[in-house]
């Protein structure tokens, strides 16, 4: 496997800022809120706080772990190739196949809320329609599939606006709900602690959904070929984007818990941002928080095009895939044949939908397949990291806790509540999330007996790494400082 940048893609068009936006576009603030906040609820109650907050712990670790991986073997596959070359080919390919698999299911579990929220804003009766928000997602989802076959600069500066607004109606919104004089309930510090799960396998399904809000970081990792000093950008980026969604998921998520009652936001479904920000600014706020949701929305499905369509593209230049997953576009520098197969699948996955009962149910399945998804490919990149880095962890306290211990308590975390979800789901999510994976063994034995020089790696070993990155690079300042400094993350 070659551990080469400049493949096709093009290079350098992404700078920091731009990929900071672009992770918390990928967690989709407004979207993560509206869709899943009614699921987190009925799942753990009150709990929502406390489960995002012992989510996000862990889930730095694999942000951590990302970041160092990512200085180590600059690749658009990510997840696929470090856990390939660390622990092993089929492990590999079944982390990228996990999130691909995810991400074409979210094509359709994103796609719905645009659709249902687009006819709520025209008329509040069309909302209800499954087969008419399928079909008015599904524009939605061919008009974000453009602009990232369009290239990756038209794809960010799309993004910018998007995300921009979003942000400025939601942190007004986070404001507006501390002024705000109405409740349902006061305010508990208890909502942060462990009182209020009911054992060790509410505690995991609530774990597994908050790993469903945080997700899409990681497409900094999937955009690294396309991003300037990708070394060092895409983990910064990384762990800003989850320290910010982190503050805006525990705001929003308080505030329902104050201002709306369990009834209401177990009747608001999906909606349940709209009703908060009725409560908040009757008359104007629930429309503004659509905008906002549906913004979010279309900023995340154009962010999860972005990682399917780079890992697609890494899988077919390594022929784990069909290779022509791995053309690249002469005039966009986009891989078009992965951007057509994407939408190709999608469609096919928004006509079932429509025929599918309600968006509320879909939504749920779908949410908790992906987490199940997210887990598995998570928790590999966990321990792939540690492997990787494993000759320089006891070099210094900074790379055994940011290189071993962290990234160990993250693996290991979404690995248990991967494990102890499979009793609590239901049947269809438990054959959606389990099914996506095994499909995966079909494609994997057949390029393995064709002979990918994926499935011969050359292993990825930190020290060899980053001595053959220094001495490659150019010498534009001396250096200076310990060397255990190369090892460890220097954001």
């Amino acid at each position: 496997m070659r551990t080469t940048t400049n493949r096709g893609l093009q290079p350098n068009v992404l700078g920091t800022f731009d990929t900071i936006v672009m992770a918390v576009a990928g967690s989709a603030p407004a979207y993560s809120l509206a869709a899943t906040t009614a699921v987190l609820f009925g799942a753990v109650g009150l709990a929502g706080p406390a489960a995002l907050l012992y989510c996000a712990i862990p889930m730095l670790g694999i942000v951590l772990a990302y970041a160092r991986l990512g200085r180590i073997d600059v690749n658009a596959g990510a997840g696929y190739s470090w856990v390939g070359r660390t622990l092993h080919p089929f492990l590999g390919f079944l982390s990228g196949w996990a999130l691909v698999f995810a991400a074409t299911v979210f094509m359709v579990a994103g796609s719905l809320p645009a659709g249902t929220l687009t006819l709520s804003l025209i008329s509040p009766g069309l909302a209800d329609s499954t087969p008419l928000a399928a079909a008015v997602g599904a524009g939605w989802f061919l008009m974000m599939l453009l602009v990232v076959l369009g290239g990756a600069r038209l794809t960010v500066r799309a993004q910018l606006v998007m995300s921009g607004v979003e942000m400025l109606i939601l942190l007004g919104f986070v404001l507006a709900a501390v002024a705000h004089r109405g409740r349902a309930t006061a305010f508990d510090w208890s909502w942060f602690a462990l009182d209020h799960f009911h054992g060790p396998d509410t505690f995991a399904a609530g774990a597994l959904i908050a790993a469903f809000y945080y997700w899409g970081w990681d497409v900094t990792s999937n955009l690294s070929e396309e991003t300037r000093d990708s070394r060092r950008t895409a983990g910064l980026a990384a762990l800003v984007g989850v320290g910010f969604v982190f503050l805006l998921f525990e705001a929003f998520t308080v505030a329902v818990n104050v201002l709306l009652s369990a009834e209401e936001i177990r009747a608001a479904g999906p909606n349940v941002l709209a009703v908060l920000g009725q409560e908040i600014w009757p008359g104007v706020g629930g429309k503004l928080l659509v905008a906002a949701v549906l913004l979010s929305t279309v900023a995340t499905l154009e962010t999860t095009l972005l990682q399917v369509t780079r890992s697609l593209f890494a899988m077919g230049r390594d022929r784990t895939l069909p290779a022509a997953l791995g053309l690249v576009h002469r005039r966009w520098n986009t891989p078009w044949v992965a951007v057509a197969a994407v939408g190709g699948a999608a469609l096919l996955m928004f006509a079932a939908a429509a025929a599918a009962g309600s968006v509320q149910r879909i939504l749920s399945d779908a949410v908790a397949a992906i987490g199940l998804q997210i887990a598995f490919y998570y928790g590999l990149a966990g321990i792939a990291a540690i492997v990787a880095y494993k000759s320089v962890l006891f070099r210094s306290v900074p790379n055994f806790v940011l290189g071993g211990l962290w990234p160990l308590l993250g693996s290991a975390f979404m690995l248990w509540a991967f494990a102890e979800s499979l009793s609590t789901l239901s049947a269809t999510a438990v054959t959606i999330g389990l099914g996506g994976l095994l499909l995966g063994v079909v494609p994997l034995l057949v390029y393995w007996r064709k002979g990918s020089d994926y499935y011969r790696p050359a292993r990825l070993d930190a020290v060899r790494a980053l001595e053959a990155a220094a001495g490659s690079a150019p010498a534009t300042r001396p250096r200076t400082g310990a060397r255990d400094k190369n090892y460890a993350t220097d954001f």
